[in-house]
């Protein structure tokens, strides 16, 4: 497969302690931590009391994706997107499973309505008012960077830009011990087929190598996050760095180099 190319117009994270790429830039720059962060997202898409009953991977996946479409100057309404999550919401499907097995009648539609995997994507079409196609994803510890692909082949295909969304929450009961997942953890990307028209610019390229193990600020502090084969690139983006490289699946890597305006 040739490479793909993009230009990236905005950027959104979200993880426990750094709620907000200004925080994660701080940090990777200095260490510098924010005093009181919240400890989930409050994404201003929905309603006061939708809000409070989001599950955190909505949430997450919510707030970063506002914030890259603000950061770009981006209509949300109007983008394509590509969700791509490793495992969903855990938590939830614990609860369902653990509930189905004990008193099935018990079960509680809002959560079982909040268990599907695509829950983050229907929430943020829904709120915006958004009529684009949405796509959500799931490839295990590949899911960043096949989320990646799949944006880039919208681009190709003709979109002008495309609205990439990456989370994973924490994993609960049983699952816990085969589907790990420490911490929230969200981050966006709003990519467009034009680099030169971008502050970065990306030529994406799939090689037939393994990535070797992160080391950036950022991957060394939420290792625990199932979304942490896209902290990389994040690394990358935040120190200004040329180069990253996102796990693809078994054998597979992406190349990803990076120029900065």
């Amino acid at each position: 497969m040739s490479s793909l190319s993009a230009g990236i117009a905005g950027i959104g994270f979200w993880a426990n302690g750094l709620p907000g790429w200004n925080d994660a830039l701080a940090f990777v720059r200095d260490g510098t931590l924010p005093e009181n962060p919240p400890m989930k997202p409050s994404p201003q898409l929905l309603a006061p009391n939708e809000r409070r009953r989001a599950p955190e991977s909505v949430a997450v996946a919510l707030d970063v994706a506002l914030a890259a479409c603000t950061a770009s100057g981006r209509d949300p309404s109007k983008l394509p997107s590509v969700f791509a999550s490793t495992h969903g919401d855990l938590a939830i499907t614990d609860y369902v499973a653990s509930t189905l097995a004990s008193e099935p009648r018990a079960l509680s539609p809002t959560k079982f309505h909040n268990s599907v995997h695509n829950a983050a994507a229907g929430y943020w079409t829904i709120g915006n008012g958004c009529t684009a196609p949405t796509t959500a994803i799931s490839a295990h510890d590949a899911s960043f960077a096949q989320g990646l692909l799949e944006a880039l082949s919208l681009l190709a295909a003709g979109h002008e830009a495309v609205l990439l969304v990456a989370f994973d929450a924490s994993a609960t009961g049983p699952l816990a011990g085969v589907s790990r997942s420490a911490g929230l953890l969200g981050g966006a990307l709003v990519l467009v087929a034009d680099p030169h028209t971008a502050p970065t610019q990306l030529r994406v390229t799939p090689v037939s190598t393994p990535a070797p193990a992160a080391d950036g600020a950022l991957a060394r502090r939420y290792s625990g996050n199932a979304m942490r084969p896209m902290l990389p690139l994040f690394d990358a983006l935040a120190t200004s760095g040329d180069a990253a490289m996102l796990h693809a699946g078994p054998g597979r890597a992406l190349r990803v180099e990076c120029a900065h305006g």
